[in-house]
């Protein structure tokens, strides 16, 4: 019996995600793309409130889609937005997604990594969004995302010049918070999942959505809500919880309520 294509192992309220098809660089196709969203709904089911992604081997962490998919695909494949879907699913997840980018993070790798909120990488990384040469453009978020997070100009360099970066580019234009060793990579996204269920589950859950937000809203809207997000914040037990801890001098124990 074949391998899953996705491996899921769920350590309490942190969960870790590994794309497991090294033999074709990780790559995205259907069965991969639908394995992904089941281990979603299970996290969901877990209540965990972090989960990272990453790749299996040491080459790639996603080296994007199958390119004989691609060349079958037709016009009725892109509007179905299949991977964009996926995509859209991690970003919108009640828990934090961290990507742990080990090696090349390409095309739909690159937005898969994009789609999370918080991203590491290795120093064997690189990062492209290649669909041009292929005479596509990058369609599951890349276009929207990445200038969101690294601004409009860089995301013209990369997509407009087929431009690769390593680690420590990525890290200069702001799409990587840190670089690593290759060794220490999966460490490192624990210790800064650690750092995230650190802190009161309901707060991070309510302040994702509001960082969400802030991309789609003006200011004056995106303040509302941010406010009926506070709001909610006030009336749970994590607020007293971390009050009263603050206030005692001890750890706080949040419940997520």
């Amino acid at each position: 019996m074949s391998e899953p294509n996705v491996l899921l192992a769920i350590d309490g309220p942190v969960a870790v995600i590994t794309v497991n098809r090294p033999e074709k660089r990780n790559a995205l196709d259907l069965a991969t793309v639908e394995e992904l969203r089941e281990a979603l709904a299970d996290i969901a089911r877990a209540r965990c409130t972090v989960f990272i992604v990453t790749g299996a081997g040491e080459k790639s962490f996603v080296a994007g889609a199958d390119i004989n998919a691609i060349k079958a695909r037709r016009r009725n494949d892109a509007l179905a937005g299949i991977n964009t879907r996926l995509m859209s699913a991690i970003e919108n997840h009640d828990a934090v997604a961290i990507a742990a980018v080990n090696g090349f993070a390409m095309g739909g790798g690159c937005e898969l990594a994009l789609s999370c909120d918080l991203r590491i990488a290795s120093e064997n990384a690189v990062f492209g969004l290649p669909e041009p040469t292929l005479g596509i453009i990058p369609a599951a978020g890349g276009t929207q995302r990445l200038p969101r997070v690294v601004g409009l100009g860089r995301a013209k360099e990369m997509i407009l010049t087929g431009a690769k970066w390593d680690a420590r580019k990525a890290l200069e234009f702001g799409l990587v918070s840190e670089v690593v060793p290759a060794a220490e990579l999966l460490a490192a996204a624990r210790a800064m999942a650690g750092r995230v269920t650190a802190l009161g589950p309901l707060a991070i859950r309510l302040a994702k959505q509001a960082l969400n937000a802030s991309a789609n809203m003006p200011l004056q809207s995106g303040l509302v809500f941010e406010s009926m997000s506070q709001a909610v914040a006030f009336e749970s037990k994590d607020k007293l919880e971390g009050a009263s801890a603050f206030l005692e001098k001890r750890k706080p124990n949040f419940s997520g309520e």
